[in-house]
Formats: C-alpha cells, sequence, structure tokens
C-alpha cells in the first residue's frame, strides 16, 4: 500500500537572510514553503505560520492579532536578541504565538518546533481560514435549538404577532431578530424598546412621539418608537413592566393601525409587524389586574417559548468556542479554547443566567486566563461540585448517573456521535435508544 504523505504548508511572513539560508532544508524536509510581507498576507493559508518580529511590529501590534486571529493556525516567532530585550515582548510573544527561536536558527530544534507546531494546529482542527458567524444566528444542535429554528422558519414569514417566552438571557430578541430578517420586512427597520428600562413618565413618548411645545422641554418634534418602525418590525421587550395606561394605547394602536403623537391631534397610520417579549407568567399577570387580558390574546397570536441553557444538551461547548473567539477582540488576548476541567465545570453547572452567563464567563476567562486555555477557575466554577441530595431509591442513582453520562458526553462530543458512543463504551443503535428514553436531543 502507496502512502502518501501529508502536506504541510508553512508561510514565512517578513523573512530575514537567515530565514532564507533556513527554507532549503525545510523544503528538503517535506515542508511546503512560501513567504511574504505582512502586508502583503491577504488571504494565504497555512498550516504553521514563521514570523520574523520586529520592533515596529510591538509598536503596532494590531495587524499581527489580526494575522494570527483569522489564519487560526500555530505561529513561531523569530527574533533577535536586541528584539528580545524589549519592554513587553516576552508577554506578547507568549500570548499570541506557540513558540519562539532567536538568531542565529538552530535547524534541528526549529524543525522540531515546526513538527509539534504542525501536530498542535491538526489537533485542534486548525489550518483553516477563519470564517466568521453571521452576526445575528441561533448557534447550537440540540433538540430545542434545532426545533426553534424550524418553527421560526414557518412563524417568519407571517404577519401577526409573536409571543416570545423565556427565561431572562436565553435568548428572546435574538428570537426577534431572526423572526425579522427571515420575514418578508428584512429591508425594513427593526426596531427594540425594553418596556422595563425606560421611566414611566417617558414611555408613551418614546412609543408615540411627541410634537414641539407638548410639554416642558419638548423643543422640537419627535418621532416615536413605532413611527421609526414603519414598514419594519416592532419589538416590545419586556411587556409585561408596561404600565397599564400604556397598554390601553398599545391596544388601541393594534386595532386601529395608527397613532396620535403627545400633543399631536391627526392621526398617523403605521404599518409594523409587532413582536413582544416576556419572562414573567402574563396568565397570572391579566388574573391579578396587572395586565389586560384584551391585550394578551392581541400579542399572543403565535407563541415562541425559548429553552433554557440547561435543557440544551451539547450546545454548551459550542456556545462557549463561540464567545471566545467572538469576545477575543474585545478583550485584546488570542482565543483560547477550553480545558477538559472547564468542559466538565461547564457541563455540571446549572447556567440559571442562560446564555447571558454563559457569555460573561466566557469574557471573564479570556481575561483571566493566564495558560493557553481556560480553566474552570477563571470562569469562577469549580471543577467538583459536591451535590447534596435526600436518598433515592438505586434505580433513581441508575438513571440520574446514566442521565449525566449522556450529557457530560454531549458537552464534550456534540459534533460526533459515533466517538460520543464510543467513549461510552455502548452501540450507536443503543446510544440513540438512551438518548430518547431520557429526552434528550
Amino acid at each position: 500500500m502507496i502512502v502518501t504523505p501529508v502536506q504541510r504548508r508553512l508561510l514565512v511572513v517578513d523573512p530575514c537572510d537567515d530565514c532564507y539560508e533556513l527554507l532549503p532544508g525545510l523544503r528538503a524536509a517535506g515542508w511546503e514553503v512560501d513567504s511574504c510581507t505582512l502586508a502583503a498576507v491577504g488571504e494565504r493559508s497555512c498550516d504553521v505560520g514563521l514570523l520574523r518580529l520586529q520592533p515596529y511590529h510591538l509598536e503596532r501590534p494590531e495587524a499581527v492579532k489580526e494575522l494570527i486571529s483569522r489564519s487560526g493556525t500555530e505561529w513561531i516567532a523569530v527574533l533577535t536578541q536586541e528584539v528580545l530585550r524589549l519592554q513587553n515582548v516576552g508577554d506578547f510573544v507568549c500570548e499570541w504565538f506557540f513558540d519562539f527561536h532567536t538568531l542565529p536558527f538552530d535547524v534541528s530544534r526549529v524543525q522540531v518546533t515546526l513538527g509539534r507546531a504542525f501536530g498542535m494546529a491538526r489537533l485542534r482542527g486548525k489550518g483553516y481560514t477563519a470564517v466568521d458567524e453571521p452576526e445575528h444566528e441561533l448557534l447550537g444542535d440540540s433538540r430545542p435549538i434545532r426545533e426553534l429554528r424550524k418553527l421560526l422558519s414557518k412563524l417568519a414569514p407571517t404577519e401577526s404577532p409573536v409571543l416570545i417566552r423565556g427565561d431572562s438571557g436565553t435568548g428572546k430578541e435574538l428570537v426577534a431578530k431572526t423572526l425579522h430578517r427571515q420575514s418578508q420586512r428584512h429591508a425594513k427597520p427593526f426596531v427594540a424598546i425594553n418596556c422595563g428600562a425606560i421611566p414611566e413618565h417617558l414611555i408613551q413618548s418614546e412609543l408615540f412621539g411627541h410634537e414641539k411645545g407638548a410639554f416642558t422641554g419638548a423643543h422640537q418634534r419627535k418621532v416615536g418608537r413605532i413611527e421609526a418602525a414603519n414598514g419594519g418590525t416592532l419589538f416590545l421587550d419586556e411587556i409585561g413592566d408596561l404600565p397599564m395606561e400604556l397598554q390601553a394605547n398599545l391596544l388601541r394602536f393594534l386595532q386601529e393601525k395608527q397613532i396620535e403623537r403627545v400633543g399631536g391631534s391627526q392621526p398617523i397610520p403605521v404599518d409594523v409587524r409587532v413582536l413582544a417579549a416576556t419572562h414573567v407568567d402574563l396568565e397570572a399577570a391579566v388574573a391579578k389586574g396587572t395586565f389586560r387580558e384584551d391585550l394578551y390574546y392581541r400579542l399572543n397570536v403565535l407563541q415562541v417559548v425559548t429553552a433554557p441553557l440547561r435543557e440544551r444538551h451539547g450546545d454548551v461547548a459550542m456556545l462557549a468556542n463561540h464567545f471566545a473567539r467572538f469576545y477575543s477582540q474585545e478583550t485584546g488576548r488570542r482565543p483560547r479554547s477550553f480545558s477538559e476541567d472547564a468542559l466538565v465545570a461547564m457541563g455540571h453547572h446549572p447556567w440559571p443566567g442562560n446564555v447571558r452567563e454563559l457569555a460573561n464567563r466566557v469574557r471573564r476567562g479570556l481575561v483571566l486566563a493566564e495558560g493557553r486555555q481556560i480553566e474552570a477557575v477563571d470562569l469562577g466554577l469549580q471543577s467538583q461540585q459536591a451535590i447534596s441530595s435526600p436518598m433515592a431509591t438505586l434505580e433513581d442513582y441508575k438513571h440520574r448517573a446514566e442521565r449525566q453520562a449522556l450529557c457530560d458526553v454531549l458537552n464534550r462530543h456534540s459534533d460526533n456521535l459515533s466517538v460520543a458512543a464510543r467513549v461510552l463504551g455502548i452501540s450507536r443503535p443503543t446510544f440513540y435508544r438512551l438518548l430518547h428514553k431520557h429526552q434528550i436531543r
């Protein structure tokens, strides 16, 4: 049997004379070598990168950071003794590079380092050009998120109001933006207003606008959020916090499709699709008399429920990696992966704050991480949690352990169920039967 050698692509950026002398030996060792300046990197891809680090790179590090983040592979810095003595060069190299070499080269050591970098890139699934996810995307492959995407594809083309329900932090505004983006109104405005975040005496003006001189301080006409959304979508977040008086005005608008600005007398026709969201029990609010029943039925024509993160088995690791890439630009640090300890800790955490809590913990982890991976302690989580519970039957313990094993393996191998089954030491059909038994995915 003929074994085809693995192609290994090396890109040398801003090479020096010592680098050029190194290249023939690397080519002889099987490396496919290309070289260019930092400004000319463009869309060139590689499996490993070698960068001659110079003082001006350290003065303006953004270009180097962008190159390393965009390429998604392992990079090795080449430094002179003078550059090595510059302030903060050590921190910069440790943060952004797999390894470094000082000139003149030790050829055998360079070849070993390149081999290790190539192996690490392959192990981490790198060696590709990173592609950014769409700005608004419902990420995940769990059963709740798949069913949600399917439901939204059915609801988006309609013009009916939609009530979006779910715990805080589960992505209700993201659902609203997805409905707008997939609708026929996608080219028109998407206007969001948080009904619980605006003072009660200002919310009527915010929603309906006002005329000049309508009240003290109204020095000019103001277009309200409803009118600003004309032709598009109006998203009313936390609708349960809307004062009763404004509920009556909103109901009148939904019935008549027109508004009047505060201080105005002329009706203004407005064509918008209304989406509303709440984390409170509106039925209970109706029963208590704090929410109008007629408005409830006007808004609750179609309904979407967002699942809490604790029920989205297998999505935590995917979302965590997404946030690590997203927030790495904000924190100015290289995207990091998560240690096995961190993945286990995230799998056991109940996530009371849902996806918003996960995003904030990953953000924190990127800032605090000192190694090449984010650890459980960086996320503010404990790797071993003592869970105390009342005594139960042996069958209950077996059932709980079986379900926990399935959740743990999905958190780590949700992208490959064959591997997940193999890790548990069971066949794939048995694995699917257990998923169905425990209503996972």
